[in-house]
């Protein structure tokens, strides 16, 4: 690998990056992930667009982001984040801009496969990876508070987006945010994020910089890449079934909205404890807590009513505690050099899957009801479970066990 230009992170604190990159990660999740859940019902009645593909235009922005993301995540390991990011701003700006002004559904999905490259570039696992990359193994603490910001996405977002619409429709809405997204993340990113990048801290045992990942490396990476993408379908499914899913067991849809809510908060709680307590262990024992949680949620969700609560706020940990594990277990357990390229490489599959998951998980409503449909997110959840367990096994097998701590 080339010599990379030294990191001026040091002109900026931490905290000041991790700010600036949570607050954009939570209008980056409203505009584009959580949008919509707010305006697609407007949307539809407005136009007189079918419903299905409204809310599909959504997946095909995810296929395009899972598509274009090992590419992200190589841009970000040779130049860092600053550029990616800025990019990932634009590419929302223009997008909702073209959502604004759509004549037609044709032009309105045009709109979401822009908006899929701004998800692409600029979700989750470039914001780890841009961090990876600036702060090498030290980094795990800035990614798990910048998940504390991503959790209040939806919490801070819906009522904006929700206010929005009453005020301006759902054009108005998409303009707003177009505007957010060029006039103020654009710039902000350009600003704030250095311009080069750290020097990679080490060269880990089972890889070099040449030839990436050892094939010893291969199942550990393959194991963990499956894990990521089950919990992925998981939550993506969930996000959108979740209201019917609850409804099914008897509730009105104001009782179910209401449960609902405790997901938010659960997992906003779950991250909070895991920032104190982070520095006593390694983050595989983060994941495993995390399909722990999961897999006792689902399987509560499934026995229904009384324990519901219970229910929603074990899996609301639990896809809490995952943003977290998605992002420090692959440091982990891979090192600092090709970590942003990791990162692009893992979320291929996840995002792929997350376009997928909602339609199979109402077809799965459709013909086996809401029952069937948890009993196959039970399964899919104990497998996660297994493979966790792999993991385990995996790196016991390599040259570096997992301890009980890990470096912060």
């Amino acid at each position: 690998m080339n010599s990379l230009p030294p990191s001026t992170a040091g002109a900026r604190s931490r905290g000041t990056i991790v700010t600036t990159l949570g607050l954009t990660q939570i209008m980056a999740w409203g505009s584009s992930y959580y949008l919509p859940a707010v305006i697609a019902p407007a949307v539809a009645a407005d136009t007189g667009w079918p419903f299905p593909w409204v809310i599909g235009s959504l997946s095909l922005g995810l296929l395009v982001a899972g598509l274009i993301s090992p590419r992200v995540g190589a841009a970000i390991e040779r130049h860092g984040g600053r550029t990616t990011l800025a990019f990932s701003a634009a590419c929302l700006g223009v997008g909702q801009a073209v959502l604004a002004a759509s004549p037609n559904l044709a032009v309105f999905v045009v709109g979401w496969l822009v908006m899929g490259f701004g998800m692409g570039a600029g979700l989750y696992d470039a914001a780890f990876g841009t961090l990876g990359r600036l702060y090498g193994r030290n980094a795990r603490s800035t990614i798990t508070s910048l998940t504390l910001f991503g959790g209040f996405a939806s919490t801070a977002c819906w009522p904006i987006s929700a206010f929005l619409l009453d005020a301006f429709g759902w054009r108005g809405v998409c303009l707003v945010y177009a505007a957010i997204q060029l006039l103020v993340a654009l710039p902000v990113y350009l600003l704030v994020l250095p311009r080069g990048v750290a020097a990679q801290n080490s060269v880990p045992a089972a890889a070099t910089p040449e030839t990436g990942l050892a094939p010893r490396s291969l199942p550990l990476m393959a194991t963990l890449a499956a894990s990521i993408t089950l919990a992925a379908v998981i939550s993506a499914t969930l996000s959108v079934h979740l209201l019917t899913v609850l409804q099914s067991t008897g509730l009105a849809l104001g009782a179910a909205v209401g449960l609902g809510a405790l997901v938010g908060p659960s997992q906003v709680g779950a991250r909070a404890v895991e920032m104190a307590i982070a520095r006593y262990h390694h983050p595989i024992w983060t994941k495993l807590a995390s399909v722990t949680f999961v897999v006792l949620g689902v399987a509560a969700l499934w026995t229904g009513l009384p324990v519901l609560p219970v229910a929603l706020a074990l899996y609301g940990a639990g896809i809490g505690l995952e943003s977290i594990a998605r992002g420090t277990l692959p440091l982990a357990l891979f090192g600092a050099p090709g970590y942003a390229k990791l990162m692009g490489r893992l979320a291929m599959p996840s995002l792929i899957a997350q376009a997928a998951a909602p339609s199979v998980g109402a077809l799965l409503l459709e013909h086996v009801g809401a029952r069937g449909l948890l009993s196959v997110l039970l399964g899919l959840a104990l497998v996660n479970v297994a493979l966790v367990a792999a993991l385990f096994a995996f790196q016991r097998s390599s040259s570096r066990p997992v301890s009980t701590t890990a470096p912060s």
